[in-house]
């Protein structure tokens, strides 16, 4: 086995993967607790608590935080997703205790003094406007909004003004009191780094978080079903997300589906980039893709294109899927995409960071762990059957049409017609 796995008594994972000639380690710190995990008027903080852990603990300032890890030239972040949050550092190998006994420091020990929480929510509703300002990203949001209305994935992480504007002390306090115990923690590391010299390190800083198990989440099963949604915007663009229900990171059409999405949508060489863009010149971004979450998914185009242009192009995305849906793919797109999948896996991996992300996103997620060759494996394996299985259980479902743009919601409601 190409990984090191040990669950310590009080529930928390250590995972570690050993990397022969580097001299770097990237280490992670996983919660499983994410956007979908938060009550509506919770909406957005588990992404302000990811804020709130940077700024300071009873024996560390934020600009200690900080100083100590450029000291060492590290690179640290954390990130917030539906399912989970993480507090990474990548550093030189003979930093790992300092770097773990920091982010440590962090997790277990951040005040979320009232006064802080009162900044950060001024640096959220910052981040949120900023948000709002980019129409190629909000669209996002606006999309799996209306694609999953009823199911706690369709909020965004991000979450709402009206409800970090409520956060502070208290509410901060009881967010992590519930979710930050151990059964939801992971630590994750990849590089030059002994594993055993890393459960210790666990034990040593980590043993301050409340013990508990891992938090059960309720299974939904989002309903298919054709909708809109819409922001009115005066943009140049209409940007456009086209898409439906699709499969679990577990499925095991997961890596058909992946190369259906890359032969359709996903490269320069796809099928709607040749179209849209190359052949009659609508637009300059076209990307497809799939969304995959612990029980549930979709799928997703999309294209910024001139309003004018949004039924064409909306009409091209439809005209696609039906074609795949009918003839499947040719031998020479399934092999193309297979090469470049395998190609682009193992350029991936030759980071720390990547493989300390496969490992902490896999086990935080429950989901099998591969070694880059199993993974290869699995895209040689997936056949013009699996193709064909994978469209018609997912493009051929209702859709869901998400636009930004110059737009009312009776003219996108039109080019869904």
């Amino acid at each position: 086995m190409f990984y090191r796995k040990t669950v310590l008594d009080n529930g928390i994972t250590v995972i570690s993967e050993y990397m022969e000639s580097v001299r770097s380690v990237t280490l992670g710190i996983w919660f499983a607790v994410g956007s979908r995990d938060e009550t509506p008027e919770e909406a957005g903080m588990s992404h302000f608590m990811e804020h709130m852990m940077f700024k300071g603990t009873p024996t560390r300032s934020a600009k200690d935080i900080s100083e100590e890890f450029d000291r060492m030239g590290a690179e640290f972040n954390a990130g917030t997703s539906k399912e989970y949050t993480v507090y990474y550092a990548r550093f030189l190998d003979q930093h790992l205790p300092l770097a773990f006994e920091i982010l440590g420091d962090m997790v277990v020990n951040a005040s979320c003094l009232q006064e802080e929480c009162e900044k950060e929510r001024k640096v959220v509703l910052e981040e949120i406007g900023r948000m709002e300002d980019n129409p190629e990203d909000h669209v996002g949001d606006v999309f799996e909004s209306a694609l999953m209305p009823q199911h706690p994935l369709g909020l965004p992480v991000i979450g709402r003004r009206e409800t970090v504007e409520t956060f502070g002390n208290a509410e901060a306090n009881a967010f992590r009191d519930k979710h930050f115990v151990t059964g939801n923690v992971v630590v994750a590391a990849a590089g030059n780094v002994d594993h055993d010299d890393l459960v210790a390190l666990v034990e040593a800083h980590l043993a301050g978080l409340p013990e508990g198990p891992r938090t059960e989440r309720e299974s939904i099963e989002p309903i298919g079903q054709k909708s809109h949604a819409s922001l009115w915007d005066d943009t140049k663009q209409a940007h456009i997300l086209y898409g439906t229900i699709g499969i679990s990171a577990a499925d095991e059409d997961r890596f058909a589906l992946q190369l259906l999405s890359d032969i359709v949508g996903g490269g320069m060489s796809s099928r709607l980039f040749h179209k849209i863009r190359e052949q009659h010149g609508l637009a300059y971004a076209v990307q497809a893709f799939p969304l995959m979450h612990q029980d549930t998914g979709g799928f997703a185009v999309y294209v910024g294109t001139h309003p004018d242009n949004a039924q064409r192009v909306i009409g091209m995305i439809r005209e696609e899927f039906a074609d795949v849906i009918a003839n499947g793919v040719t031998d020479d797109e399934l092999n193309r995409v297979r090469e470049s999948s395998s190609g682009h896996l193992v350029l991936s991996t030759e980071a720390t960071r990547t493989r300390m992300m496969r490992l902490g996103r896999s086990e935080i997620g429950g989901l099998e762990i591969l070694s880059t060759d199993e993974a290869i494996d699995r895209y040689e394996r997936v056949t013009h059957e699996d193709i064909s299985r994978v469209a018609a259980r997912v493009l051929d479902s209702p859709a869901t049409l998400a636009v930004i743009g110059p737009f009312d919601a009776e003219q996108v409601a039109a080019l869904t017609d």
